[in-house]
């Protein structure tokens, strides 16, 4: 009865139970672990992989700092047409994928053909590999001898893309509106609302909120496979890369390209992550 009352008064006073006080105690006590685990791994790898007796040549071929030096600028501007080609291609596939997902929801039996289509959609650009879209899509149409700019291997890669990651996105947003529970769908139809409208103001918008995780985890994966388009043409970073380590006969623009795509995607997966933080503590 004594503790019982303790913990009220600190409660009250503000002070942390010794519930939140133990909790703390382990938080520390993991960071620290954490912390003494992480710094002896990359001491004994700092310390064992330059003993390697392979690595002068390895750090000759791959970091080699003056050829660092000499193609990174050359490598950023290069990634601007990543850039390009991910700023026109992300809404081209929320917009896509939105209206898949929206097909394979529809109910009304007249409408049963868009269904279908929804599902030949993404059972297709799901089960194809990124790449071999690329190539059916951007060495296949410009075959058919169409004039500039249909032609272009920017034009029909960047459609491959947005085919493939639609289908993806669409999965999800449909997962999103599948996870609305019937019962919102009836309340609204209670109130008058017709199956559009419902979809409108009571389906989409909290489907729409509980995807954006992994909608996110997913443009991440679309800027990294930007550069598989350089495989039909486009010089973006990937292939400006491959330029150096021709011209200079060494792998460091490799790892300077690795560096500026960590540089983007590891602060978007960390967002990502928060995130989906965010939304399981809201559920909680």
């Amino acid at each position: 009865m004594a503790d019982t009352g303790l913990t009220q008064a600190r409660r009250v006073a503000g002070a942390p139970t010794r519930r939140a006080a133990y909790e703390a105690r382990i938080r520390r006590r993991s960071n620290l672990i954490a912390a003494a685990s992480t710094a002896a791994v990359m001491l004994a790898v700092v310390v064992l992989v330059p003993l390697a007796p392979g690595w002068e040549a390895v750090q000759r071929s791959f970091f080699n700092g003056r050829v660092f030096v000499e193609t990174f600028p050359g490598l950023l501007e290069a990634f601007l047409l990543d850039v390009a080609i991910f700023a026109w291609c992300a809404p081209s596939i929320a917009l896509v994928g939105l209206v898949i997902a929206l097909c394979r929801d529809v109910r009304a039996p007249a409408l049963f053909p868009l269904r279908a289509f929804g599902a030949v959609f993404t059972d297709i650009f799901r089960g194809l590999p990124v790449i071999l879209v690329i190539y059916l899509i951007g060495f296949g149409v410009p075959g058919l001898g169409l004039p500039r700019p249909w032609n272009s291997p920017y034009l029909w890669g960047s459609l491959a893309l947005i085919l493939v990651y639609s289908a993806y996105v669409a999965e999800v947003i449909r997962s999103g509106i599948d996870s609305i529970h019937q019962s919102q769908r009836s309340a609204a139809a209670s109130l008058g609302l017709s199956e559009a409208d419902t979809m409108r103001y009571v389906v989409l918008p909290q489907a729409l909120r509980n995807v954006v995780p992994a909608n996110m985890n997913l443009l991440i994966a679309l800027q990294k496979d930007v550069a598989l388009l350089s495989f039909i043409g486009p010089v973006e970073i990937f292939r400006q890369a491959g330029v150096y380590k021709s011209l200079m006969a060494n792998f460091t623009p490799y790892v300077g390209a690795a560096v500026i795509f960590l540089a983007i995607t590891i602060p978007a997966t960390r967002y990502a992550d928060y995130l989906m933080a965010r939304q399981q503590r809201r559920r909680r």
